[in-house]
């Protein structure tokens, strides 16, 4: 095989990270990353994701890389509906992504806004859509359906879920650590960041995932409630909070935001805590939820090899972990001294005679990206 050119861009709501691949025979090796940040904010250096998306280019040239030599350009887009698949970006495709703005509206407009940006600067490369929600498109019906009357679910009021490209990378990962092929894996995976979501692994297939319609339901998260009473929403509707207000309120002024006072960051958090009850009870909320529902799938699966924890707060708090995940009554048991040694890398916690393994496997989802990428084109990778 030819040497090709990979780039994949991670368009957020004010950054885009990006990353350069080169395949050579059929191993992927990392050229260069970068990101952008504050876009569109105060102080920011670039207004919008399309210009931003010019200054990446510009900055990869830099770096000594002929763009034009770029045959490949990977799009993460958070939603994708009952898209099941990464697939090759055209008009009708991208007329799916604008229909569910309105269910991400912090992503897939500026996820559009990097494709049609590298489609513009970037001519004869073939753009790929990978989903954060194509993973979980092999949930049941009775695991993805509300208890709604069924009109609207036939109207597309369902469960989707997110950060599947995360979940499946650390599945697969964690499938070769324990010498399974990934169809026979059974496992749960808890991504674990800014954002926060668990996913039920049955013989490969994610089977139900913490998050729904949208990124705000499931676990507490940085500034978002997780799951909420329905009739709350109601209740302060009827106080004549208006949509816009109630909006802003549950995704951006909740979760460890909102209980603790002082912050979003778990290590602002954590370094409160004997002073402040609220940060106390904000990573007690934080650790029982994220133990509520590991336990929950604990239940439906028939067997679990393995629960991973991954992303910057999985991946680098071992209290979090250990509090949410030591499960004696599971036959689950973390070593303590596995578990504070394990810090932004790859490693087990659990104690050797553990019913289930626990790791902890750092996630990449840009990598995921690549891979899916390359195989829409037909290039499989080894490994």
């Amino acid at each position: 095989m030819s040497e090709l050119r990979v780039l994949v861009v991670n368009c957020g709501s004010t950054s885009i990270k990006y990353r350069v691949y080169l395949v050579s025979g059929k191993a992927l090796h990392e050229e260069l990353r970068g990101l952008i940040e504050r876009i569109g904010e105060k102080g920011g250096k670039v207004r919008t994701h399309e210009e931003g998306i010019k200054v990446m280019l510009k900055e990869i040239s830099k770096k000594g890389i002929d763009i034009g030599t770029i045959s490949v350009v990977g799009h993460r887009v958070v939603h994708g509906g009952e898209i099941a698949e990464s697939k090759k970006i055209d008009k009708r495709l991208l007329k799916q992504i604008e229909k569910y703005v309105e269910l991400a509206p912090l992503h897939n407009p500026v996820n559009l806004a990097g494709i049609r940006g590298a489609m513009k600067h970037l001519p004869k490369a073939v753009n790929v859509a990978v989903f954060d929600t194509a993973f979980h498109q092999t949930l049941p019906e009775y695991a993805y359906c509300y208890a709604i009357p069924y009109e609207y679910v036939k109207e597309g009021i369902r469960r989707y879920g997110f950060h599947g490209t995360s979940h499946k990378y650390v599945a697969e990962r964690c499938a070769f650590l324990l010498g399974k092929r990934f169809e026979r894996l059974n496992a749960i995976t808890c991504h674990l960041g800014a954002g926060c979501s668990i996913t039920a692994i049955s013989k490969g297939k994610s089977i139900d995932t913490s998050m729904g319609l949208t990124p705000l339901e499931g676990l507490m998260m940085a500034t978002r409630c997780g799951d909420i009473d329905a009739g709350i929403l109601i209740h302060l509707l009827r106080k004549g909070m208006d949509a816009d207000s109630l909006d802003k309120m549950l995704n951006k002024k909740s979760g460890l935001l909102g209980i603790s006072g002082v912050g979003k960051d778990m290590r602002l958090i954590l370094k409160c805590m004997k002073q402040k009850k609220r940060c106390r009870l904000a990573f007690d909320m934080f650790c029982y939820r994220v133990r509520k529902y590991i336990s929950a799938y604990l239940g439906i699966l028939e067997k679990t090899d393995a629960i991973v924890f991954t992303a910057g707060i999985g991946e680098n708090v071992p209290l979090v972990r250990k509090r949410s995940s030591h499960l004696p009554q599971f036959g689950v048991l973390i070593d303590d001294r596995k578990n504070a040694r394990v810090i932004g890398k790859e490693g087990m916690i659990s104690k050797n005679n553990s019913k289930v393994k626990v790791f902890v496997i750092p996630t990449d989802e840009e990598k995921m990206i690549a891979i899916e990428s390359l195989r829409i084109l037909g290039v499989r990778l080894m490994g």
